[in-house]
């Protein structure tokens, strides 16, 4: 039985077919700056000149913004098709509470819907649908799928906020109120001049930023290398998150970094070194007792004002209110260890070895959930992921020493 053979010409034609449908596969499910706009016919504005960027690389958000008018500002985000909601907000200090944002998202019964949302806190209802302070060009907002990806186009009216948030999650429900997003980041757009300009964001919530010269702008953008619609404009990618941390940690902190600093330098750090002092420095008379008392004093007052700073802010949300109770739990206990001083038997007491064993262990239990807490904080708060890292290096370098001089300790003893 003969089998039958395929030419070369066949090969060829059967290589140069599979190509060109995976080309046609990739190129309708994916968006780029150095691709045309494929959905302008669709958009009720006209979208020639946009500049664009890679916003959110994580997430494959692409933004065209520019000034179209005198007092005119059109954008459209782009972003996969994943059955969730989209956005993006401006924000007056970079941070999500405060800020007005446009969100769209595709129903399940199919059409487009587009609304504008006041970031008021943490929880859906302290994030009202139709509120907000952007001023919109009616009839000019909408969002639409195609070839796998949604694009939500919107004008605005007045000098846009140059902070930027984006976000995507769950489809809302009833009453149009977004659930919590699943992911978000932050970061800034150039809207200086006529122009677009650079804007940046990361997968790990931290600020981007710019640096753009009218038109012809390089955009900042985290791992971004992006083409604008015409193929003449072209951005450079790099990160800015550090230095942007940095800044904010020397001034113009928000309450809620105040909060957060204070009770991670007074319960996360000096704490566990006054404990280590008393534990470590006995040898030196009394010198373990007073500088155990002034670093524990002054890690208990950073603590409580961090505390105080905490129970003002106005967030909601079953994590928040877990956050508050645990650092509740830690003030009280945290107290009791400090009035525990006043009723501190002398040496000859019998009562003297139970004190001592409730003053060690409530106070290292008060420790551990702090620590505990500092990390739940920071990961309800979204900081960037290396406050976590710096803060978990520090406390892994801390138990290692610990171990170290406990051994030390042991064999001395």
């Amino acid at each position: 039985m003969e089998m039958m053979m395929m030419r070369p010409s066949h090969y060829t034609s059967l290589f140069l077919f599979l190509l060109i449908s995976y080309t046609c596969c990739v190129s309708s499910q994916s968006d780029s700056c150095s691709s045309k706009l494929s959905v302008s016919n669709l958009i009720p504005f006209n979208t020639t000149g946009l500049s664009c960027f890679s916003a959110w690389t994580s997430e494959d958000f692409i933004l065209r913004f520019a000034k179209t008018g005198t007092n005119e500002w059109s954008f459209v985000l782009s972003a996969p098709d994943t059955k969730s909601y989209v956005s993006i907000g401006f924000s007056p200090n970079g941070r999500m509470v405060g800020s007005s944002a446009m969100a769209g998202w595709i129903s399940s019964s199919g059409p487009g819907i587009v609304k504008q949302y006041y970031l008021g806190g943490l929880s859906s209802k302290s994030c009202p649908p139709d509120q907000g302070s952007l001023s919109l060009v009616q009839g000019k907002s909408l969002i639409v799928s195609q070839s796998s990806r949604v694009f939500l186009a919107f004008q605005l009216t007045g000098q846009p906020l140059g902070n930027v948030i984006y976000a995507v999650g769950g489809l809302p429900s009833s009453g149009s109120y977004l659930p919590q997003h699943r992911s978000m980041a932050t970061g800034t757009i150039n809207i200086s001049g006529n122009g677009g300009g650079g804007g940046g964001g990361n997968t790990n919530g931290g600020d981007g930023d710019d640096d753009d010269d009218g038109d012809n702008g390089e955009h900042e953008s985290e791992n971004t290398q992006g083409e604008e619609d015409d193929g003449t404009k072209k951005g450079e990618g790099s990160s800015t998150t550090a230095a942007t941390t940095s800044n904010d940690a020397l001034s113009g902190l928000s309450s809620e970094r105040k909060h957060g600093l204070l009770a991670l330098i007074g319960w996360g750090i000096l704490m566990p070194i006054g404990m280590a002092m008393a534990r470590f420095l006995k040898q030196f008379n009394s010198l373990w007792l007073y500088s155990h008392i002034l670093v524990q004093g002054i890690g208990f007052i950073l603590g409580v004002i961090g505390l105080i700073i905490g129970f003002g802010l106005d967030d909601e949300g079953s994590s928040v209110d877990a956050h508050k109770a645990l650092g509740l739990a830690i003030l009280v206990f945290g107290s009791l260890q400090v009035l525990a001083l006043l009723a501190r038997p002398s040496k000859d007491s019998k009562m003297r070895r139970y004190w001592n064993w409730y003053h060690h262990y409530v106070g290292r239990f008060v420790i551990v959930c702090a620590i505990g807490n500092i990390f739940y904080g920071l990961y309800i708060a979204r900081e960037g992921k290396e406050w976590s890292y710096v803060y978990g290096i520090f406390i892994g370098c801390f138990a290692v020493i610990f171990l170290v001089l406990e051994e030390w300790r042991r064999k001395n003893a």
